[in-house]
């Protein structure tokens, strides 16, 4: 037979999972337009930084495009501003027209009154001096005069008379001119929605130029190259993948009966076939809050930094993670442990003998037993091996077992 003292301490016992390593991020890489590929710059296995250009599409007629539409914002501006000048000056001179042909209509018809006035005028001064020339008492010469007024009069009058629809005339034709306005203003608008097209083509040009280009998303390694250059690329199709695993997810399949054990926050460990002898701490990111379909099982993942690069997408990992923990608890190792007529018993020596004593057992891992009983302390030595067999108050002897105390008899 063996014994041992019992001990104190520290017993956990724990659950595992089957998991597997995968990229904190992996995608495939392609350009939103379709073109010739002009030049790759990286390569697989290389490690590149988030904006690092690694590829291009063949944008030399998109650039010419571009320059042409440049062109026609720079032409379409200059005639929106020329459009702009004019417009005030041509108003302005709408406005002069038709003040000075209203003048020159008013003058004309004021003169038509003017060269009446005359008229009448001269007309009663030829018939005075026409009667009074019969009669002898103004000469010939004065009559003469009276009629030679009289037809200037009436030239006047027919002159004046004549300027009139001329005049009117031009105040329509300024009028109508005044019309123009609102051609001027619609030119203006057009010129300036023509500035509008040709910038928003710019901006498009521009655009799809930018995407003609691959641009690394984030910090990662270029896992797979697809095309090389001259080839053609449509839109959307894959040209790289890139993965990155300076962290790593360690995604776990946990059955339901196991949740409780794993919430955000629970620290757990992993181990890899992949690196043996390496020991993973980390603790859990999230829980999914539905199964994995046709499983009563849910993803859970650990985020685990890996600035070595040494874990890699794919690996397969055992993840542990405590259930319970007990510290400065009485543990013996599990063979101590034997069934009595009312329960589980450890038996214990006293003075060389076997002494039982129940206990409840409560953790347990592949090492030892946790035990609770009357009067256990880490000073009491348990029998560990070929307990089995023995009774209460049977003699027990072997190695650690501490022999009775010999009987001493008193002599008178």
């Amino acid at each position: 037979m063996t014994s041992a003292h019992i001990e104190r301490g520290t017993i956990a016992t724990f659950v595992s999972f089957d998991g597997q390593i995968t990229p904190l991020y992996q995608t495939t890489l392609s350009t939103a337009e379709a073109g010739t590929i002009a030049s790759v710059a990286v390569t697989e296995g290389d490690f590149v930084r988030r904006g690092q250009v690694l590829a291009s599409l063949d944008t030399s007629q998109l650039e010419a495009q571009l320059a042409a539409n440049q062109a026609s914002v720079r032409e379409d501006t200059e005639q929106l501003v020329r459009s702009g000048v004019a417009a005030p000056v041509n108003s302005q001179q709408y406005t002069s027209a038709i003040g000075t042909a209203q003048q020159n209509l008013q003058a004309a018809n004021n003169a038509v009154q003017t060269a009446r006035s005359a008229l009448v005028s001269d007309t009663l001064t030829k018939n005075a001096d026409d009667s009074l020339f019969s009669q002898g008492f103004v000469s010939k010469s004065t009559d003469d005069q009276a009629r030679a007024a009289f037809v200037s009069a009436e030239q006047t009058l027919r002159s004046a008379v004549q300027a009139v629809p001329a005049a009117t005339s031009s105040l329509k034709t300024a009028l109508t001119n005044a019309q123009q306005r609102a051609s001027d203003q619609a030119a203006i608008g057009q010129s300036a929605a023509a500035v509008d097209v040709a910038r928003a083509n710019v901006v498009l040009l521009q655009a799809q130029i930018a995407q003609s280009s691959i641009v690394a998303p984030f910090d990662g390694q270029i896992t797979q190259r697809l095309l090389d250059p001259g080839g053609y690329a449509g839109a959307s199709t894959a040209i790289f993948e890139i993965a990155q695993v300076a962290s790593v997810y360690v995604v776990a399949s946990v059955p339901d009966v196991d949740l409780a054990y794993v919430v955000r926050g629970k620290a757990m460990s992993f181990t890899t076939p992949s690196l043996p002898g390496r020991t993973f701490h980390g603790s859990v990111f999230d829980v999914n809050i539905t199964p994995t379909s046709g499983t009563l099982s849910y993803r859970v993942r650990l985020l685990q930094p890996n600035p070595d690069l040494v874990l890699r997408g794919g690996m397969l990992v055992d993840v542990t993670t405590v259930t319970a923990r007990h510290t400065g608890t009485l543990l013996v190792t599990p063979t101590a442990i034997t069934s009595g007529k009312t329960g589980q018993i450890v038996y214990t020596v006293v003075d060389g003998k076997a002494k039982a004593v129940p206990v409840q057992v409560g953790l347990r891992d592949d090492r030892r037993a946790e035990i609770h009983g009357a009067g256990l302390s880490p000073a009491t030595i348990v029998v560990t091996a070929q307990a089995d067999g023995l009774r209460d108050g049977a003699a027990v002897s072997g190695p650690g077992i501490p022999t009775a105390a010999p009987t001493t008899t008193a002599h008178p």
